[in-house]
């Protein structure tokens, strides 16, 4: 383990804040994450753990014990008449990942590129785009307790999963309480990619480019080439303009709410829900509010994608939750819907 004091973290977050880390430990194996549970109990140091910085939003230095997760390694663990199972270490970019495995001819996730962040981090958001969620293809995960220094394995029922959503984004209630936040560091995930491959392409961006292409069955890596070029157009490159993505979560509401927003907005962006529920397109929601290329200092309203915030050089951690908060009344105020943020503020 790397112990390091006083670490500038602009480049380990993806809004590219400018903000310390009073002390950082970089973990790039288990025994890291044991000694360093042994060293936070011992000493009753508070923490935070880091994975690839593209779902927080930093408002100053960051004074407790920054956890940045660096385990590497990726491997296919079993090739069964049913499924793949590959693994990976916690600190793999997601993206390098999902292009690794289809190199190797195991398909399955290509709905999922271009995600920014880890591998680690991918079952805490429970990612997903274009018709599928992590939990579609999760297998299992181990982990250790930080409070207590045992190694656990968990599968996705034990995970939680729901609509950008798990166990780990939620702390306990009490002893036997469920949550883990604060309390699960993630050192490896793997992955079920079941066989036959079939590809998902229910999502109306991906039908767009059937009819734009002719192409009706599409393989994964053609997939994959059309989930990576939809997304360059909707999101700007971190590297070029900081952001985390999409800021805000889709809300669900009921039929009779939806309803109720189509009578004075017929034009609505809405998807049916398998528990009967409607998903609205929180971006739909934001635009029609007037927010597009709206700034709040250096923090800004992307002009190509209201759902997502960027950093236009400079901006703070403030100034970005002071223009999501902006969003939210103005939403609120016009649809009774409140916004739920995606990124940890810390």
């Amino acid at each position: 383990m790397i112990v390091e004091q006083n670490v500038p973290l602009q480049t380990c977050n993806s809004f590219g804040i400018v903000a310390k880390a009073h002390t950082l430990v970089r973990i790039c194996t288990q025994d890291d994450a044991l000694a360093v549970q042994k060293e936070l109990q011992a000493q009753g140091l508070g923490h935070c753990v880091l994975g690839g910085g593209s779902n927080i939003v930093l408002t100053g230095d960051v004074k407790a014990r920054v956890l940045k997760v660096e385990i590497k390694g990726r491997q296919l663990l079993q090739d069964t008449a049913k499924a793949w199972i590959v693994e990976a270490g916690a600190g793999e970019n997601w993206h390098d990942f999902v292009t690794w495995t289809l190199a190797q001819g195991w398909p399955g996730l290509e709905n999922l590129a271009l995600i920014p962040g880890s591998v680690g981090a991918s079952p805490v958001q429970n990612i997903g785009a274009y018709g599928l969620e992590l939990q579609d293809r999760f297998e299992s995960l181990d982990a250790i307790d930080l409070s207590t220094g045992k190694l656990f394995t968990l599968n996705a029922a034990q995970c939680a999963f729901a609509y950008r959503d798990s166990i780990f984004k939620h702390r306990s209630s009490g002893e036997n309480g469920l949550g883990l936040a604060g309390r699960a560091l993630i050192l490896r995930v793997r992955f079920n990619l079941p066989k036959p491959w079939r590809p998902v392409l229910g999502y109306l961006e991906l039908e767009r480019k059937i009819a734009e292409t002719g192409i009706a069955q599409p393989h994964a890596q053609q997939i994959y080439d059309w989930v990576c070029a939809i997304r360059r157009t909707k999101l700007p490159d971190p590297a070029v303009l900081g952001n985390a993505g999409s800021f805000f979560k889709n809300p669900t509401v009921t039929p009779e709410q939806c309803a109720d927003i189509i009578a004075r907005d017929p034009n609505v962006v809405h998807y049916p829900m398998p528990d009967g529920n409607i998903k609205l397109a929180a971006g739909w929601l934001i635009d029609v509010c007037g927010w597009r290329g709206k700034t709040v200092g250096n923090a800004a309203v992307y002009e190509k994608q209201a759902l997502v915030l960027v950093n236009r050089g400079g901006a703070t951690g403030g100034e970005v939750v002071t223009l999501a908060k902006a969003i939210q009344t103005s939403v609120y105020e016009r649809f009774g819907i409140l916004l739920e943020p995606e990124p940890v503020v810390i």
